[in-house]
């Protein structure tokens, strides 16, 4: 492994891991203290989750590590025999398709659901039912993915 290869992947492993403890920590425990809460306030506290996270220190680690994914993954290809490769590979499949691919596919579309509703509405009350169960659901997934990713990545290295 190129020495350009072995930083780029130990990026990507400080992003991989940066990404499953942001995704545990709500899985593990912020969406059961939301559930906890008056649904309206849940609503509320995710809400304002939701456009708080679109800032630039969260986009370098979501996307900075899907970028590496993608150029680690495109290594892997072009160098198949490469001591480390296969990891490389499936290191990046694994965060590309359980980060990026489950966030765009389920978790926004949930999250632009309950944007869209009136917190103190039996309507709202109902969306945040579904949202804490489905959410968290996926939530997880995306938790589990980088976590296989980081020791993919770490595997190729060594």
């Amino acid at each position: 492994m190129s020495s350009t290869i072995f930083i780029l992947t130990l990026a990507a492993v400080l992003g991989s891991g940066i990404v499953a403890g942001i995704f545990y920590a709500f899985s593990s425990f912020i969406m059961g203290a939301l559930g906890r809460l008056p649904p309206h306030e849940g609503i509320a506290a995710m809400q304002s989750i939701n456009i708080v996270v679109i800032n630039p220190v969260f986009f370098l680690a979501f996307f900075g590590t899907a970028l590496l994914s993608l150029i680690l993954g495109g290594y892997a290809v072009m160098n198949w025999g490469a001591a480390g490769a296969g990891l490389l590979f499936f290191g990046a499949l694994f965060y590309l398709a359980g980060c990026i691919l489950v966030t765009v596919i389920f978790n926004v579309p949930l999250n632009n659901r309950l944007a869209k509703v009136e917190s103190a509405s039996p309507q709202g009350a109902e969306v945040w039912q579904h949202y804490l169960v489905a959410w968290t659901r996926w939530n997880t997934v995306r938790t589990v993915a980088p976590s296989i990713s980081l020791v993919l990545f770490v595997l190729a290295m060594v």
